[in-house]
């Protein structure tokens, strides 16, 4: 069969689908993603082909506020409606190019894609990241998790729903006009379109169990592991670096905090030297640095040398939109810079991770048994930011507005020197390391 799966996003909306991607692909089928420009080399580089999507949402990261008040969740409102109202016609696009006889929506194309399907007839299922459907049995993942009891989790998780909802409405109508589908409201719609197909969570039931009110066609399926580049290799200076002494620590931000890399950069590396632990620093979308401490008046940091860096390294500056992405760089022996490095070879190479808590990184961290610092923005990040803590393998969160480096110091202290994060962090690496989640989705295929 021909697949199409259809994700908008970050990098941690897209290498996910990678993996299941390449699942299908062994299973015979013929595998496609659409997604947005920057993220073609991530799948054409593992052997899916690519359909582009219109949008970039570092612009639109670049102008988002974090936190979880009512300003920053409207804020974020504001600034996807235009990404969604030009998702609409790119997967209808992908859709006449490939002509697939399936088709698998993340969590934010879905609305949309149910449309799509049902105009073109196509059979379809969700795959999501997130567990978007309200549920009394924890909090909304829009409103970081914090539980309200059981029917209060269900008020504020109608109350997001629909709000994130109403996003769609428009563009939803538009759509089913250009599409010539009949005029339908956005709730009877739901009604009919969420039931059709399975909606396919790709987290572990172990980090989060699948709620008793939740319907019967929303299920629990286990992380879906990103595909590795058969051409990857790690820089030689990484690799030295690792050897020449006790594990680092991991610091990066992934897609969050665009432009602000001198500033992270002087709290990273002021916290790591601070906390008496080597560390690693991945420049992201942020551009964060051990050479921004230089900047920032670090004298150890006058001394660092680049060298040059892979040519996946330097895609990576592509996609984070800086040419300091590219290489690795050597700050007065304690502090290495790197750009794009797969989380999966490096995260069980280093003693903790410091991360925004997105849920591809904090499954990378969980996959690895290595324990968290979470400094969460926004989204879904606050909501597993808590779920990593919850679980007793990451430090309290520190949320992105509050990091300094007497907070981020003591928390590295914090999971670095007491033994019970990691052996929690090790248990639950066992765990999801024997779940198949991309399993019942190659037996929905069939």
């Amino acid at each position: 069969m021909k697949v199409l799966i259809v994700t908008s996003g970050s990098m941690g909306d897209v290498a996910p689908y990678t993996g299941l991607g390449v699942r299908l692909r062994e299973a015979g089928h013929e595998v496609a993603m659409a997604t947005h420009s920057p993220f073609r080399g991530t799948v054409e580089r593992v052997g899916l082909g690519f359909e582009p999507l219109p949008g970039d949402l570092r612009a639109t990261l670049a102008h988002a506020i974090g936190g979880l008040n009512a300003r920053a969740l409207a804020r974020q409102f504001v600034l996807a409606r235009p990404l969604i109202a030009s998702l609409g016609a790119g997967i209808v696009s992908a859709v006449e190019s490939v002509k697939p006889s399936v088709l698998l929506l993340s969590t934010m194309v879905a609305p949309l894609g149910y449309q799509v399907a049902d105009a073109y007839g196509i059979r379809r299922a969700g795959v999501f990241l997130q567990p978007v459907y309200p549920t009394r049995e924890f909090g909304s993942v829009l409103m970081g998790g914090r539980s309200f009891g059981p029917w209060g989790n269900l008020a504020v998780g109608w109350s997001a729903f629909k709000a994130a909802e109403s996003l769609y409405a428009g563009p939803i109508r538009e759509l089913r006009g250009s599409l010539g589908l009949p005029r339908v409201a956005l709730r009877a719609l739901r009604g009919s379109q969420e039931w059709e197909g399975p909606t396919f969570h790709g987290f572990s039931p172990a980090v989060l169990r699948r709620p008793g009110d939740w319907p019967s066609a929303l299920r629990i399926a286990g992380y879906w592991w990103p595909a590795v580049d058969p051409g990857w290799r790690a820089p030689a200076e990484l690799e030295a670096f690792l050897a020449d002494g006790p594990a680092p620590v991991f610091i990066g931000f992934g897609s969050m905090a665009p432009g602000q890399g001198e500033r992270l950069g002087e709290i990273a590396v002021a916290a790591a030297r601070r906390a008496g632990v080597r560390a690693i620093l991945q420049a992201g979308w942020s551009g964060l640095t051990a050479g921004a401490a230089q900047a920032a008046g670090t004298p150890q940091a006058a001394g660092a040398a680049r060298v040059a860096g892979t040519p996946q390294a330097a895609g990576a500056a592509q996609v984070a939109g800086t040419a300091r992405d590219a290489g690795t760089a050597r700050d007065g022996g304690d502090v290495l810079s790197i750009g794009e490095v797969p989380h999966e070879w490096l995260f069980s190479r280093v003693a903790a991770v410091v991360h925004h808590a997105g849920a591809g990184t904090a499954a990378a961290g969980l996959r690895a048994g290595v324990p968290a610092v979470p400094v969460p923005v926004l989204a879904d990040q606050p909501f597993w930011a808590r779920r990593l803590h919850e679980l007793g393998v990451a430090a309290r969160p520190i949320p992105m507005p509050a990091l300094s480096v007497d907070a981020l110091a003591a928390a590295l202290r914090r999971v670095t020197e007491n033994p019970h994060y990691a052996a929690r962090a090790q248990a639950m690496s066992a765990r999801v390391g024997a779940e198949d989640g991309a399993a019942p989705i190659v037996d929905w295929i069939g």
